[in-house]
Parts: C-alpha cells; structure tokens; sequence
C-alpha cells in the first residue's frame, strides 16, 4: 500500500490458520500491507473456546469488534461480556484476556494500530494449538510481535477470571 493505492483483500484469498474445535485466523492486514498503519484479523471460536492468554502491546492499540456471538473480556480487573456489535478498544500497556462465552461461538474482527507484522504470531499460535509446539515457543517472541504475556499469570486463560 501506498499513500496513493488501497490495499484490498478478497475473503477468498486470505490465509486462514485452522483451531481446533472449528475455529480459525483468517488473516486480513498485516503491517507490510497497509504501510505499518494497522494489521486486521478475524478470529472464529468454537463455543467456550479460549482466544488469548492475558498479554498487552507495548506499541499498539487493539480493536475488538464482535461479528457474531459473545466474548468474555478481561480488562485489566474489569470482566465484561460483548455480544454481536459490541466493540472494545484496548489501549497499550492494558492487560487484557478474552474467549468465547460459554456455549457460544464467537467471531471477532481483530485491529491492532500501528500494525505489527504478526502473521508469524498468528501461524506459531495455529501450531500450538494443534499440539506441534509448546506455548513457551512464543516467550522469545515477545516483542517482535508486541505481545507481552503477563508475569504471574501462568499464561492462564480467560476463564481463570470468571
């Protein structure tokens, strides 16, 4: 992209990194796409699935907009649930956690500005959760991909807030 030409991307030549239980990234925007603007995703959820261990950006803002179904958010203390059109925009250096509500699926569109490269990160969480590699993998990775997991936390999943 330049500051003359759009980057486009069709729904049907997007990577998309499978999870297991149905769920998947498709990989939209990456920061070498759109100039280091932003970088998007969507991330489908199987119901009550796990989406992210609690982490913050150093460098970024991220954008949450619900497609369909229900997250559990955990924002820093506060715990919230977001259904179909609710939005959260998390600033840098908040903690924050998130998965599928219970019995529910969950799609998400995922903005992160500026824009990381992170379809690495995208990539190496699909692997993980398929079992080919260990969550520790992605520890070195820290700030490469502006994904800090939080100390103390054990890497806990969102539902250790409820």
């Amino acid at each position: 992209m330049t500051a003359s030409q759009a980057f486009v991307v069709s729904g049907e030549s997007a990577e998309v990194v499978a999870l297991p239980a149905g769920g998947a990234f498709t990989l939209l925007a990456d920061a070498s796409d759109t100039a280091g603007a932003l970088g998007a995703n969507r991330l489908t959820l199987g119901p009550g699935r796990d989406g992210a261990k609690l982490h913050y950006h150093v460098r970024s803002t991220e954008l949450f907009y619900v497609l369909d179904g229900a997250l559990d958010f955990l924002l820093g203390e506060e715990r919230v649930t977001l259904t179909k059109g609710g939005l959260v925009v998390v600033p840098p250096r908040l903690p924050h956690a998130f998965g599928a509500a219970p019995g529910t699926d969950a799609d998400l569109l995922a903005v992160l500005t500026p824009g990381v490269e992170r379809y690495g990160y995208f990539r190496q969480l699909g692997r993980i959760q398929h079992g080919l590699e260990s969550f520790d993998s992605l520890l070195p990775e820290q700030e490469r991909y502006d994904v800090h997991f939080v100390d103390g936390s054990g890497g806990r999943p969102p539902r250790s807030f409820r």
